[in-house]
């Protein structure tokens, strides 16, 4: 057919008659988009492979979901069609090198003997934490942490431990400032002891605001136990409540205040000062 041929290809048929090209969007998380059929608009939050073909799990401002077929033209962006698919696979990234204290992280670990020397906190909740940001720097070393069920009990606890050369107890201590009862406690402890702490009342409020998603932790009265009022004051209802949302927001040493990191770094090099490479 000449170049001149003002009438073209009658086989491509009339313009009109084509079907026009959807455009293909990768179903990331998160994206919103709406189904075409029914009108349900939602967030992409998942998928599901079937006989029948891939579907995508969208759910909506009402927290509901539903699954929808990844047929072509089948949703809308913006109200206009679009074609979703299964977006790539990325590659998994390099592997981390830092512990979650900042550290230099030690690849194929083997847990080692513990040493003598310990490092004893106030509770529970502190030993916790410390686990979470320190616990790979404390299996390299060789640490074990304990807890003292309360700071009344740490003169029977070290008369029992009797520390001494190579045999040395750390203790890290909540609100340890002049003139309070936990500064009393622990005074005089001896070489082979080492006291540190914090200001804060409590270990949670050595965790940032930011990090539990809040502007600053609540001044609770003197008097009042301070988890139970932090969590009334914050809608976070009971300690146990709590206890979780502060500790799944702890992740590594930039979540916590300095005085905390601090202190903890201080007691782990006191313990181990010493230690070799034996064990």
């Amino acid at each position: 057919m000449s170049g001149g041929d003002r009438y073209g290809d009658i086989f491509s048929g009339h313009p009109r008659a084509r079907k026009p090209v959807t455009p293909t969007v990768p179903a990331e998380r998160d994206l919103v988009v709406e189904d075409a059929g029914t009108g349900f608009c939602g967030a992409v939050v998942g998928f599901e492979r079937t006989y029948d073909g891939d579907f995508v799990r969208l759910e909506d401002g009402a927290r509901r979901t539903r699954l929808f077929a990844m047929r072509e033209a089948a949703f809308l962006i913006d109200g206009k069609p679009v074609t979703l698919v299964r977006p790539a696979v990325k590659p998994a990234g390099p592997a981390a090198t830092r512990s979650a204290s900042g550290s230099t992280k030690v690849e194929g670990l083997r847990a080692r003997t513990a040493l003598a020397s310990r490092i004893w906190v106030e509770g529970v909740h502190d030993a916790a934490l410390v686990e979470r940001v320190w616990g790979h720097d404390l299996r390299v070393e060789g640490v074990v942490v304990e807890h003292l069920e309360g700071l009344d009990n740490l003169g029977e606890r070290l008369a029992e431990f009797r520390p001494g050369p190579g045999r040395r107890v750390g203790v890290l201590v909540d609100h340890l400032v002049t003139g309070s009862k936990e500064t009393q406690l622990t005074q005089g402890l001896g070489p082979n002891v080492l006291v540190t702490g914090h200001p804060f009342i409590d270990v949670w409020e050595a965790v940032r605001p930011s990090a539990v998603g809040i502007a600053a932790w609540p001044k609770i009265p003197r008097g009042e136990d301070w988890k139970t009022g932090v969590c009334r004051e914050l809608g976070w209802g009971t300690p146990q409540d709590g206890w979780r949302r502060v500790y799944s927001a702890v992740n590594t040493f930039r979540d916590l205040e300095a005085p905390l990191i601090g202190a903890v770094e201080q007691l782990v090099d006191f313990v181990t000062v010493g230690s070799g490479d034996s064990g």
